[in-house]
């Protein structure tokens, strides 16, 4: 058999969730900059067209990829109490995120309207609304729990390559930014566990 006929033959035998998992292994060892569907047609063995039969394009990977990212989370086992029902999936929502390279970059890039982000989101709503929420509030503060955690995983992801506190330090002094001169303590890379845990208290905080 030639290595054109070996080359098919692995094609043949793909389907979105093979393609899937493989660029998430390359995400995981690459970083998010460094995958396309070429990266991943190398990966296993085929041309670019037979990942692209399966994902049809680069940003459809991207989407397939982030909701498998947000399949990852565990819907089951919640506490009864809103606040901490909130809390228990915001935090695996966050681990999720932070178990791969780049996690959080990749699901802030995409808008999947996918199975596993519409369970996660309708279990999240859910809560909000068991606790007494009206549906507008439920639905945007959902939406604030989301994107803070977004956000700050981004964050830290990132300062794996360039801390926040590293930067201010060398822009920031007493005379020219007093107010941040002062917080600078507090934005060290050990702080974002407190951090989101602070903010998440602030956002479920009843008025």
């Amino acid at each position: 058999m030639t290595k054109r006929q070996v080359s098919e033959e692995r094609g043949a035998r793909l389907d979105p969730d093979t393609v899937i998992r493989a660029a998430l292994e390359l995400l995981d060892e690459k970083g998010l900059d460094a995958l396309s569907t070429r990266t991943v047609a190398d990966r296993l063995g085929v041309r670019m067209n037979t990942v692209l039969w399966h994902v049809k394009t680069k940003a459809r990977m991207l989407e397939l990829m982030a909701d498998a990212v947000i399949g990852e989370i565990a819907l089951d086992a919640l506490p009864e109490g809103r606040d901490e029902r909130v809390r228990a999936l915001a935090r695996r929502y966050r681990g999720a995120l932070l178990a791969h390279r780049d996690g959080a970059a990749l699901v802030v890039g995409t808008n999947a309207a996918e199975p596993h982000t519409l369970r996660f989101a309708d279990a999240l709503v859910g809560a909000l609304l068991d606790g007494g929420l009206e549906e507008r509030e439920a639905a945007w503060t959902a939406w604030t729990v989301v994107y803070f955690t977004l956000g700050l995983a981004q964050e830290e992801q990132a300062a794996a390559h360039q801390s926040l506190e590293g930067l201010l330090t060398d822009a920031v002094s007493e005379a020219t930014h007093p107010a941040l001169h002062r917080a600078l303590g507090h934005l060290g890379a050990d702080s974002f566990g407190e951090r989101f845990e602070f903010g998440l208290s602030r956002i479920l905080a009843r008025p």
